[in-house]
Parts: C-alpha cells; sequence; structure tokens
C-alpha cells in the first residue's frame, strides 16, 4: 500500500501512532501540508491507494486524477470542507474522519484567546520584552455576553468554561443540548441576528457550508454594541475579512483573536497579521501532547480498519 501523509501535526508530535504506522509495512510518502490542488495534482501522478489528511486541497480534479488507485481518505480531524464530497461519494471512495478527539483541547484555546485579547497580552508582552513599562487597560470577561455559533461538543465545552468564569452565555445552532443548556444557562436564539444583538464577544463553533460561509459579516456585526470582540477557532471563512478589518477601524470591534484564516499558511502580507487589534496564531487550536496522539491514532486506526475490511471507522460520507 502507499499512503500520502500530509498532516504536520502526525508527524511532529511523538506517539504510539509512529510505531503503528511503521508496523503496517506500508510505503508512506510524507508531505507538509496543508498542500493546495496544484501540489495534490503534481503528487497525484505516484497513484496512492490512501490519504492520510489534514486541511490538504482534494477537489474534484484531484479525485479524478487519483482514480482508480484511491481507494480511501483518512482524514486527521473533524473539518471536512477541503474535500469534495459529493465525488467521493459517487466515485464510492470512503471518507473517514475523527470526532470527539480534540474538543477540550480547541475549547481550551479559545478560552487563551479570549482572556488574551480582552486583556491586551500580546501588546503588554511585546512592550516589556522591548524594555517599556507599558501598563494597558484591559477587561474582565466576568459578566460578559458570550454568543457561541455552534453547541456541537466544541461548543459544548467553551461554553462550560464561560460558565466557569462567569460569563453569560447566548447560543444558536440546528443541534441544541438541552441538558447542557439547563446546566451551564445558555439562552438559545433562533437566528443570528439575535445571537449578534444579545452579544459582546461572539466564538464560531460550527462547520464551514455554504450556508455558513462569511456568517460573521458587517449586517450581523453591526448589531453588537461598540467595542465588542469576536473569536475563531474555527475556520477562516467562516467570516467576512474585509468586513471584521472594517469594524476594527471603526471601532465596532476592539479585537479579533484568531487560529486560522481564510489561506494557510498565510502571505507575509495577510491584512490581519500586522493589524494592531489582531492576534493571530497558527493554526494549533488542537496541537498539545495530548489531542495530537489521539487524532492520529483515531486516523490511522480508521485508515487501517477500512483498508483491511474489518473493525469500526468512522465515516462521514456513507459510503463503506
Amino acid at each position: 500500500m502507499k499512503i500520502l501523509l500530509t498532516t504536520c501535526s502526525y508527524q511532529d508530535t511523538p506517539g504510539p501512532h509512529h510505531e503503528l504506522m511503521e508496523a503496517q509495512g506500508w510505503e508512506v510518502v510524507r508531505e507538509r501540508g496543508p498542500l493546495s490542488e496544484a501540489r495534490m495534482l503534481e503528487l497525484a501522478e505516484q497513484q496512492f491507494d490512501a490519504f492520510l489528511c489534514g486541511d490538504d486541497a482534494i477537489t474534484c480534479t484531484v479525485l479524478e486524477k487519483c482514480a482508480p488507485n484511491l481507494k480511501v481518505i483518512s482524514k486527521y480531524g473533524i473539518g471536512l470542507d477541503k474535500i469534495d464530497l459529493p465525488v467521493t461519494k459517487e466515485m464510492k471512495i470512503p471518507v473517514l474522519f475523527t470526532p470527539g478527539v480534540n474538543h477540550d483541547t480547541v475549547a481550551e484555546h479559545t478560552m487563551l484567546l479570549l482572556l488574551a485579547i480582552t486583556k491586551n497580552l500580546v501588546p503588554s508582552v511585546n512592550a516589556t520584552k522591548a524594555g517599556k513599562w507599558t501598563r494597558l487597560t484591559g477587561y474582565e470577561v466576568l459578566g460578559k455576553r458570550i454568543g457561541l455559533i455552534g453547541l456541537g461538543r466544541i461548543g459544548q465545552e467553551v461554553a462550560k468554561r464561560a460558565h466557569a468564569f462567569g460569563m453569560e452565555i447566548h447560543g444558536f445552532g440546528n443541534y441544541w443540548p438541552d441538558d447542557i443548556a439547563e446546566e451551564y444557562r445558555i439562552t438559545r436564539h433562533h437566528d443570528l441576528n439575535g445571537l449578534f444583538e444579545a452579544s459582546e464577544i461572539i466564538s464560531p463553533h460550527t462547520k464551514l457550508t455554504p450556508d455558513s460561509h462569511h456568517c460573521v459579516n458587517a449586517a450581523r456585526l453591526n448589531l453588537m454594541p461598540d467595542n465588542s470582540w469576536l473569536v475563531n477557532t474555527g475556520r477562516g471563512e467562516l467570516i467576512s475579512q474585509p468586513d471584521v478589518i472594517a469594524a476594527l477601524d471603526s471601532g465596532k470591534l476592539a479585537g479579533y483573536a484568531t487560529d486560522v484564516l481564510d489561506e494557510e499558511p498565510p502571505p507575509a502580507d495577510h491584512p490581519l497579521l500586522h493589524h494592531e487589534k489582531v492576534i493571530v496564531t497558527p493554526h494549533i487550536g488542537s496541537r498539545t501532547y495530548e489531542s495530537v496522539p489521539r487524532q492520529a491514532m483515531k486516523s490511522l486506526t480508521n485508515l487501517i480498519h477500512a483498508l483491511s475490511g474489518e473493525g469500526e471507522c468512522n465515516c462521514a460520507n456513507g459510503v463503506v
């Protein structure tokens, strides 16, 4: 079997997944993703039996070029928006993923970004390192109204942590866990406009779809009070970047803290990298020594089971 391995976290973090993969006797080609469509098309010449991938561009064109050798795609993680799922279903290529392995880690990173942006952590640290004693004034999150877009595993864990900080929690989503909402006093909103109107902080935790693309936009940001905040550990494309920049410049937003961008890795002149009200971390929300081995082992065992036809695997597109 010839396997394309592209996820950097999998490759960089120690754990039992390395030994298990080695034991399979596969030919493994290692690349540093996320890979563009152009690079995926170049690699397709090698005729892989399977991908163990991250956020690489697995488009219709890539899939067509990889047929008929490609037998399975195992996604390291839960976001499937970079994979053309309808085409994989049509071609009967199973797409596997790893739900339930990184929600705690991502929720922790969400709170990290929230505290950092509200308390001016980055400029304070940078000023001190530069020999200055610049004492900026920040904000408490106690009592602040946070709006969560999506109450799946990650959204629920953020709600638990926000509750511990004494925040007022608002939520919107098709999936609504009544027990969690009651325990952590989450106010339900049935439309996004209502959520934005009620919130001083917005944090999206929903998958990227045509409906959620640019769900954070100028019209909704204008419903929030002045001096609000936005935190994003979901997908860069959930926000309209020009609208967020305009809101930062006008004072509608006091800050934007994000772990994800529309282009990763970003070009040096990416407008969010140099904005004084923005914190960007390099998509590390799920990259911890605890979470990575969980995700890696799940994506690997999914792949082993799919190729052998034995054992259970998490299939996202209904192809078995």
